[in-house]
């Protein structure tokens, strides 16, 4: 929920100083939810069923024994007065009580918690046990059940009551802080019809709410025993609109809003039984697909990838997971690579959720493990089930991202051989909010000597990729974005850098090589939550909601906002995230290299003003030389300024390129180079992602004169825009952004066009 009504900007660092004018409030919309009255229904006592054979005397005796022993289940032992329906017709005639020992009574309560729905064998041995009859058994255990509903109930009531009564005050809270807002610029009332940066997300909030509110209703609905009353909305929502951004027009663009990860929890009981079948049946089709080649794999016409040929596979796999669904596409590729990374530790990885999406953080926005249905045999992962959702994304605002709810099984299949395999689980538990599906992907993995992997990945989905930008449809549709290739690379890459980690043998002929070994660890753990940072605030994610500024050319600009309180590896306050990705016409390479390289970093980083930036130390991790942990030093031709330390990790793989780097405090530096926790040093990434266009040098000429096609570049800033987390952020500030990104973008054109000329 929204923490509130934002104040106006203050304390704005100074290259933030556009004076951008708040165009007014609207009024937020929500649902509250009616006090309810507790009319939740007592317990009834269970209506006695007598046999044809007992006396009227006898069914009188019994069911004032049960009255009796149900009152007194706690440790009272006094005499009750008979009242109302248990008032014998007959007042002459005195009634007899039979009160349960406290033996009794602890006995079965024992035996309650172990099971509450005795059958007739268990009450009989009970019954003998205790000196009780059957029956006298039968109607305790039944008045006991309801006793405990209805204490459930109450609670439930009683919860339900809480959060009502906080949603309404929320909601009441907003109301008044709107009614009451005033313009920055003026002091005075806000112009209603207009509506500001901060009240759209609010906006969106409140939808949220609506939600919450709803699913509040139907848990009440199910123990009230009728609908709560839904109170009209606060204030009627204002239509979908543009709103104005100065001069410039924004629409709201939001790619899902995660209700598929959102409404997603564990499998049931009864489920389990289907899943471990179809993670079975998985596992040896991932073996043979892996193990099979022509006619099911056709090589690419530019033979860079292995292809599906989907008539072949619906023959060889004929039950599979069901029909393709209608507007989906097919994705399928196959591919082999040799890594630096031992069989089991590689298995280890793939199994546990965190560092697998730590490896993969440029694929994998978001992971989590829902349930584990085996952890494997032996003190290993043979075995091992579980069942995961995952959010996998390419480092751009412009395609969305792809969720995924799956089982994961771990199987050995012989010394030395193993296997891993996801299939998604939407048969099991349909949904209509579904774009992506995975069919049997995963990995083959085979020892190889002195601690090597031979690893063959299969990656097989179908997906409704309607929402992806032309600008990256063909890269998308050849499979380079999600495909076998993309993993294997980042795979080895990865494996590259954790060997690095490990490394004792460092040479110290090289100038700046850090050689020591924790202050080594220390910054490339650093550097590796830079990397991660990065990579989770750039995509389309469901768990972001970009607002796209439209500039005058093709490229648009997204922008979003975040709060940072209580995170110790970022600075507190207003967090602005500004993205855009334009097209090319040089190769990746030549990119990489231009944005890497520190005496070409003048052309085009805007906040060094122009100063000389010098590598101060670095760390090579990989053995492409563009693979390294730089500590940068900026010299400000401004003799006035104290000199900055940027942090930088540049990498590269076949399939894509990073260049990231972070503003860094020269003491937090110090500590962290000499072996302290890198934990504490607060960070804001920005940097660039690299991908290839997916075009061939046969189309439309777009080649560059090395021979390749163009490139799409993704320049992605995070600029603390206040350092006070309650403050209203500015729309000039955004204004500021959208302009240095706009600068940085045209400068890095320019550069890259004279290069190639």
């Amino acid at each position: 929920m929204p923490a509130g009504v934002m104040i106006p900007a203050r304390n704005m660092p100074s290259m933030i100083t556009g004076n951008g004018s708040v165009s007014g409030y609207g009024t937020s919309s929500g649902l509250t939810l009616g006090q309810q009255p507790n009319n939740m229904m007592e317990g009834q006592l269970h209506p006695l069923e007598m046999t044809q054979n007992a006396s009227e005397s006898e069914i009188v005796r019994m069911r004032d024994e049960e009255f009796d022993s149900t009152n007194k289940s706690g440790s009272e032992n006094h005499e009750l007065g008979g009242s109302g329906d248990d008032q014998d017709p007959r007042p002459n005639k005195k009634k007899r009580y039979h009160r349960h020992t406290q033996h009794q009574i602890q006995e079965m309560e024992a035996f309650f918690k172990e099971c509450p729905h005795p059958d007739d064998k268990q009450r009989k041995e009970l019954g003998r046990e205790l000196g009780l009859e059957p029956l006298q058994v039968k109607f305790w255990f039944q008045n006991k059940r309801t006793q405990m509903k209805t204490q459930h109930e109450r609670h439930e009531n009683t919860q339900l009551r809480t959060e009502n009564e906080k949603l309404r005050a929320d909601n009441m809270r907003y109301r008044e802080a709107l009614s009451t807002a005033s313009c920055p610029n003026c002091g005075g009332p806000t112009a209603v019809g207009q509506m500001s940066f901060d009240e759209h997300h609010l906006r969106l909030e409140n939808s949220r709410l609506r939600e919450e509110i709803d699913r509040i209703s139907a848990i009440a609905a199910k123990y009230v025993g009728k609908p709560v009353v839904n109170f009209p909305l606060l204030s009627s929502p204002a239509p979908p609109r543009p709103f104005d951004f100065g001069s410039q027009p924004v629409t709201e663009e939001m790619y899902g809003v995660g209700d598929l990860l959102r409404s997603i929890s564990a499998p049931s009981e009864a489920d389990k039984p289907m899943i471990i079948e179809l993670a079975v049946a998985a596992m040896e089709e991932l073996v043979r697909m892996a193990q099979m080649g022509e006619p099911l794999w056709m090589t690419s016409l530019d033979g860079t990838t292995c292809m599906l040929n989907e008539e072949e596979y619906i023959r060889t796999f004929p039950s599979g997971i069901g029909p393709k669904p209608t507007g989906f596409k097919c994705e399928a590729s196959k591919e082999t690579t040799v890594v630096i990374m031992n069989h089991i530790n590689l298995v280890e990885i793939l199994m546990d959720v965190n560092q697998w999406s730590t490896l993969f953080s440029g694929i994998v926005s978001k992971a989590s493990t829902l349930d584990v249905l085996s952890t494997g045999v032996a003190g290993n992962y043979n075995g091992a089930l579980q069942v995961m959702t995952a959010e996998f994304q390419v480092l751009s605002p412009l395609v969305p991202t792809r969720e995924s709810y799956y089982v994961r099984y771990c199987k050995q299949h012989a010394e030395g051989t193993w296997a891993v395999v996801d299939v998604s689980l939407d048969t099991i538990r349909p949904s209509p909010t579904v774009r992506c599906r995975r069919r049997p992907s995963g990995c083959l993995i085979q020892e190889m000597p002195n601690g090597y992997s031979k690893v063959t990945w299969v990656e097989h989905v179908e997906v409704d990729d309607g929402g992806v930008h032309n600008l990256y449809k063909q890269l998308v549709s050849s499979g380079h974005a999600f495909g076998a290739r993309r993993w294997v690379s980042t795979l080895d890459r990865q494996c590259e850098r954790l060997a690095s980690l490990m490394a004792s043998n460092i040479p110290t002929g090289d100038v700046g090589v850090i050689t020591n070994q924790d202050g080594r660890k220390s910054m490339l753990k650093l550097a590796e939550r830079m990397v991660i940072s990065f990579c989770g605030g750039v995509s389309a994610s469901t768990a972001h909601t970009w607002t796209t500024l439209s500039g005058t050319g093709a490229d648009d600009v997204r922008v979003m906002t975040r709060k940072s309180v209580d995170d110790p590896g970022r600075p507190p306050g207003i967090v602005l995230s500004a993205a855009t990705s334009f097209w090319l016409p040089v190769s990746p390479k030549r990119v990489f290299d231009f944005l890497r390289d520190e005496h070409s970093r003048s052309e085009w980083d805007i906040l060094s003003n122009g100063g000389a930036v010098q590598e101060m130390a670095h760390i090579a991790n990989g053995r492409d030389p563009g693979n390294c942990v730089s500590l940068l030093r900026v010299n400000s031709a401004n003799s006035s300024q104290s000199n900055m330390l940027i942090l930088q990790e540049s990498c590269t793989d076949p399939t894509a390129s990073f260049v990231i780097y972070a503003p860094v405090d020269i003491v937090a530096m110090n500590v962290v180079l000499n072996g302290g926790d890198p934990d504490y040093v607060a960070l804001l990434p920005s940097g660039f992602a690299i991908l290839p266009d997916g075009m061939t040098v046969t189309d439309v000429g777009m080649a560059d004169s090395g021979g390749s096609s163009g490139s799409l570049l993704t320049v992605a800033f995070q600029i603390l825009v206040d350092s006070v987390p309650t403050a209203k952020l500015s729309l000039g500030s955004v204004a500021t952004v959208n302009n240095l990104i706009a600068c940085t973008v045209e400068r890095i054109k320019a550069s890259l066009s004279c290069d190639n000329a």
